[in-house]
């Protein structure tokens, strides 16, 4: 019969302290993130309701005639419509796939240089135009490509490339490469450092040369990563750069260099026609909004890696 004796003691298990919000040093370091996003992100969608809305500057976003999707069918029904949206598409797909598989490739070269030293040296040097602003970028465009006496314009022709609609797209591709594939590989280049050196010796015992290496080791190593960037920037597939685009841009390549961006700026700032201005914007929203979704669903369903 057990008696108290020899009984066990009940083990009690050491209390904790739950704070209401988790661990408060987590939440004080986030709020100025959120409250950045909150007030620069949230806040001013506010003011989409003025592209259902006929702006009135005395009623404020509010005030106004209700139009409903009147502005958005103004927009589709534009003869510039599709040249817009060709445009848009030509010149951000190339640089998505030209930026999606160069960031890769220098990634995967670095990673094969030996001495610490020099793989630095040549990482920062790939990566430094990154921070060379977009005004000046394009006035090294302007100098380099210039026909009387600029370093590549004089081998081009006589007339300008950035005066040719067909040169329009691929030296924005070029140069947007050139400025962003360091930068943009530094990611792929924290993953690869994660790789276990074993699996090299091991496919090294196994006879594997340096492209055996590159293709079983490092490429499976990066794959996540490289599908996590994809869908993140299938969210931009229509969000040409302003800035770059209309530095670039002048009245002989206005064919091929007129972008949602640049209409909107156009239409919305210089034409003070804010509400078709919104309108086209949040059109250009959505659809990326619909890329992003499809391309995390078609992403989830054939390797089983998505953002949500």
């Amino acid at each position: 019969m057990e008696t108290e004796s020899t009984r066990e003691p009940k083990r009690t298990r050491p209390r904790r302290r739950h704070s209401r919000f988790g661990s408060w040093q987590l939440v004080a370091m986030a709020f100025p993130a959120i409250v950045f996003v909150v007030v620069f992100a949230y806040v001013p969608m506010y003011g989409i309701q003025i592209a259902f809305r006929e702006f009135d500057p005395t009623t404020g976003l509010t005030g106004g005639r209700f139009v409903g999707l009147t502005y958005f069918a103004q927009f589709i029904h534009s003869p510039v419509f599709v040249n817009i949206i060709t445009n848009t598409f030509r010149i951000s797909l190339g640089t998505l796939i030209l930026g999606f598989f160069a960031p890769i490739g220098l990634a995967l070269l670095i990673n094969q240089i030996g001495g610490v030293r020099i793989k630095g040296f040549v990482q920062t040097i790939t990566y430094m135009p990154h921070f060379i602003s977009t005004v000046v970028i394009v006035s090294m465009l302007n100098i380099f490509l210039d026909p009387q006496s600029g370093l590549l314009g004089r081998f081009m022709g006589s007339s300008s490339l950035l005066a040719s609609p067909d040169a329009f797209a691929p030296i924005y591709w070029i140069s947007e490469i050139w400025q962003h594939t360091g930068w943009n590989a530094i990611i792929y280049l924290a993953a690869l450092s994660a790789v276990d050196v074993s699996l090299y010796e091991a496919a090294k015992m196994d006879g594997a040369g340096r492209l055996q290496l590159v293709r079983y080791v490092d490429v499976p190593t990066i794959m996540p990563t490289c599908v996590i960037l994809l869908i993140m920037n299938m969210g931009s597939v229509l969000s040409v750069g302003f800035e770059k685009v209309w530095l670039m841009q002048n009245a002989l390549n206005l064919p091929a260099s007129e972008v949602i961006s640049t209409f909107t700026y156009r239409i919305g700032i210089q034409s003070y026609q804010f509400s078709y201005g919104t309108a086209i914007g949040l059109f250009n929203t959505l659809v990326n909004f619909v890329f992003l979704v499809i391309a995390n669903a078609l992403s989830r369903r054939v390797s089983d890696t998505s953002i949500f």
